[in-house]
């Protein structure tokens, strides 16, 4: 009897020493990122995400591709507001979700100044990647060419492709290609591959060069830059091993060469070099494209930030997203000279502006900003001082808006060459 009941407690301690140890564990594991605890976490993660968004991945209804509407008009019967029209001649691409799903998945449509529709590229993912859904991709890069042809890249896709402006593939490179492209001088597209950059030629689709964040940029002059580029990462349990980077470490998210028409704006940089942004690092950078050098690097003060661009003052303006903050911000630096960070525009009560990520801006010829409000699903031009020009929500129904995740203004005599009406068209051809 009494063996029995010793037996019996120490069945318990022995229960509840494993529950301590178990504990103890768990809580270092999660800290520290060993085992189980990653595997756990994305289990969850995909569970709450398929109970999410099941029927778009049944190709029910778009749910990753639907937001909340942003701004201050948010009911059902918001659309355009604002002005009659845009402050500048010329066109506006709008890329996102196509609202008329039996003809693509995706679209490109095209505005005028008046903001009428008088073109739309149908953007059909599933001629250019076998592997992938269109619905389970975000049509996200998109650089527009003077003949009426697009460059495209996606979110959670495998390919970058160029469409004629019928939306036709005239060529396709597949791998993880993501998030930006644009145009250098020299007929090629700075694109983003993986972890890097690539360039590739604009007219074929053949990859020249490649610069990896880790494997080239990290390791320049034995890891002079390293330092730059350990913000995220995972102490090792001894001095003699390696650090190694937590998930998704850089989070390379644009990528834009300096044009020799601006360069002369920029002394401390060269034509070619080009301007990059890390969200998870809050880097902005400009890098030398066959060393990975960088010249000139700043961490914030913006947050998760997108779309740095160079400016023919010889400035940088990023988009600042202020994730978690409830209000992003346009932001503006002299790189080089020390100066403070300006604001140029964060909003207001009368024009809200909010992305907690994605987004683009564009600084328009005459000084407004075109601003891209991905999480909002809406376009808007702003002034110099905080006053809206017009607005545009891609209403998907009475609650919800289309993500939008890059609008792009290009001048009135743009397309003049290719087509007669100054306009894409897709029986020019």
């Amino acid at each position: 009897m009494k063996s029995s009941f010793l037996d019996r407690i120490g069945l318990i301690m022995f229960v509840v020493s494993l529950t301590i140890i178990a504990m103890v564990y768990g809580t270092f594991s999660s800290m520290r990122g060993w085992f189980p605890a990653p595997q756990i976490k994305l289990a969850q993660q995909t569970l709450i995400d398929v109970a999410s968004n099941w029927k778009n991945d049944l190709a029910l209804e778009p749910t990753r591709h639907l937001v909340d509407p942003g701004g201050a008009n948010t009911g059902p019967e918001r659309g355009s507001s604002g002005g009659p029209r845009m402050s500048n001649d010329g066109y506006v691409l709008v890329a996102g979700l196509n609202e008329k799903q039996d003809e693509s998945f995706h679209v490109v449509r095209l505005y005028d100044s008046a903001g009428k529709e008088v073109h739309r590229w149908p953007v059909h993912y599933e001629k250019l990647d076998s592997e992938r859904k269109p619905q389970n991709v975000m049509l996200h890069g998109m650089e527009v060419f003077e003949d009426g042809s697009l460059a495209l890249t996606f979110d959670s896709g495998k390919v970058i492709a160029r469409i004629d402006s019928c939306g036709n593939p005239i060529w396709t490179r597949n791998d993880i290609f993501h998030h930006s492209i644009s145009r250098d001088d020299e007929g090629r597209l700075v694109a983003l591959l993986k972890n890097g950059l690539a360039w590739i030629d604009e007219d074929s689709g053949e990859l020249l060069h490649t610069l990896d964040v880790e494997e080239d940029m990290i390791t320049v002059d034995d890891g002079a830059q390293q330092a730059m580029f350990n913000i995220r990462t995972r102490s090792p349990e001894d001095a003699s091993d390696e650090i190694s980077y937590l998930l998704d470490p850089f989070h390379i998210n644009d990528a834009e060469p300096l044009h020799s028409d601006m360069a002369s704006a920029f002394p401390m940089f060269e034509a070619g070099d080009v301007l990059i942004s890390l969200r998870e690092l809050n880097l902005v950078a400009v890098v030398d494209p066959e060393s990975g050098r960088m010249k000139w690097w700043q961490h914030g003060p913006w947050f998760k930030q997108h779309d740095p661009d160079f400016e023919p003052d010889g400035t940088i303006t990023v988009y600042d997203n202020g994730t978690g903050t409830g209000a992003s911000k346009i932001r503006r630096i002299r790189p080089g000279d020390g100066a403070d960070v300006e604001t140029l525009f964060a909003g207001s009560e009368e024009v809200p502006f909010y992305s907690w990520r994605r987004g683009k801006h564009q600084t328009l010829p005459n000084g407004n900003i075109l601003l891209t409000e991905a999480e909002g699903g809406r376009v808007l031009e702003v002034t110099p001082e905080g006053e809206l020009v017009w607005e545009r929500h891609m209403v998907w129904n009475a609650d919800k808006n289309l993500i939008i995740t890059e609008a792009r203004f290009v001048p009135e005599d743009f397309f003049q060459d290719s087509f007669d009406s100054g306009v894409p068209e897709c029986n020019a051809r």
